[in-house]
């Protein structure tokens, strides 16, 4: 440090308070230090800077997937929030029991970070009882948290925009498809599958358990049945509600493998305007992850920097209806012969080429 201040022609306080992001430095100093700095390789040791201001500038996330489009985005806007505020990103991954248990046991976080995003995690009371028990604001991310702060999209309001553009086309027999074993996204699940009813129930269409059925994302056989399921009934649905994009895209793969003419004899709706739903044209309701995230790091630095600051602030972002050629209104009954075509069903095996 004392090298850097003697480049710099200032005194060593003034490069500690310099490379601290101290407001009393002005511009024209600032921009010696941190030329002198880089031009001596020197960067100042956050644990050494953390005992002067009782800060790490760390900023910490809490993930229970990677694998995830919908997280790898929301990062993708939090990154930048955080390197503009001079903090570091640290990512806490813990896909299992054993390191779930680990990471509430020790509580890490409390030691390295100033502030903890809670991304996309279905947490028990006692865990979030833990979380509060942190000298720190613990911000929850993709799901609304009584008392706590939150970054969250309106799952409610969208699901019934989109249930209600296919009650407009005409469609009264409309199913509803659920991701079984997402980790982390219980929240945005069951908000979706309130504001499907609810639309039903403004259209004056009693909700049906039968038009409700779930598959597992990634398991083609499981999509298979629950399709199946659906065409198999007395009154099967014109139109369907998958409340996630890449489950959507999985269902129009077996129903065109299937030889099922989609929007045809079913309209298809998503929800998320994931990048593979431009690619196949399927209609969805589309959320911003980079929105979210980049309003996640903005209040964690808020919070950050004013400690008194609203610890219970909610922050919720709109979705809107991306139309595309996988939904249509409703054809009129026909009395052709539909050539013999059989509905997929998780017996047959008909659409196994997914």
């Amino acid at each position: 440090m004392a090298d850097v201040a003697e480049r710099a022609g200032v005194s060593a306080s003034t490069v500690s308070r310099t490379l601290r992001g101290h407001a009393s430095v002005s511009a024209e100093v600032r921009e010696r230090v941190e030329r002198a700095a880089r031009e001596l390789n020197f960067a100042i040791s956050r644990q050494a800077a953390s005992l002067v201001t009782g800060k790490t500038g760390v900023v910490a996330v809490l993930v229970p997937i990677l694998k995830s489009w919908f997280v790898g985005s929301a990062l993708e806007g939090l990154g930048p929030v955080l390197r503009a505020a001079g903090l570091e990103l640290v990512v806490y991954y813990v896909p299992d029991m054993a390191a779930r248990a680990d990471f509430f046991e020790r509580l890490p976080a409390r030691r390295n970070a100033d502030a903890l995003l809670v991304f996309s995690f279905d947490l028990t009371e006692e865990e979030s009882a833990r979380l509060d028990d942190l000298q720190m604001p613990v911000i929850y991310v993709s799901q609304h948290a009584e008392g706590r702060a939150s970054v969250y999209v309106d799952d409610v309001a969208g699901a019934l925009g989109g249930t209600r553009h296919l009650l407009n086309l005409g469609h009264r027999r409309i199913g509803f498809l659920r991701a079984i074993g997402v980790s982390g996204f219980t929240f945005s699940s069951n908000e979706r599958l309130t504001g499907y009813r609810q639309a039903l129930t403004e259209a004056g269409i009693p909700p049906d358990d039968e038009l409700v059925v779930g598959a597992v994302l990634g398991q083609d056989r499981t999509v298979i049945e629950a399709v199946g399921r659906l065409l198999s009934l007395q009154q099967p649905p014109t139109a369907l509600f998958v409340e996630q994009d890449e489950l959507a895209v999985a269902v129009l793969s077996t129903l065109r493998t299937s030889g099922f003419d989609v929007p045809e004899r079913l309209s298809v709706l998503g929800f998320d305007d994931h990048d593979i739903a431009r690619w196949v044209g399927l209609t969805t309701i589309a959320q911003s992850p980079t929105d979210i995230g980049r309003a996640a790091g903005e209040l964690a630095c808020a919070l950050i920097k004013t400690p008194d600051a609203d610890r219970e602030r909610h922050i919720v972002l709109p979705t809107h209806l991306i139309p595309r050629a996988s939904t249509a209104p409703l054809l009129p009954p026909s009395t052709e012969d539909d050539g013999g075509r059989e509905a997929p069903s998780g017996g047959t095996g008909t659409a196994q080429g997914h």
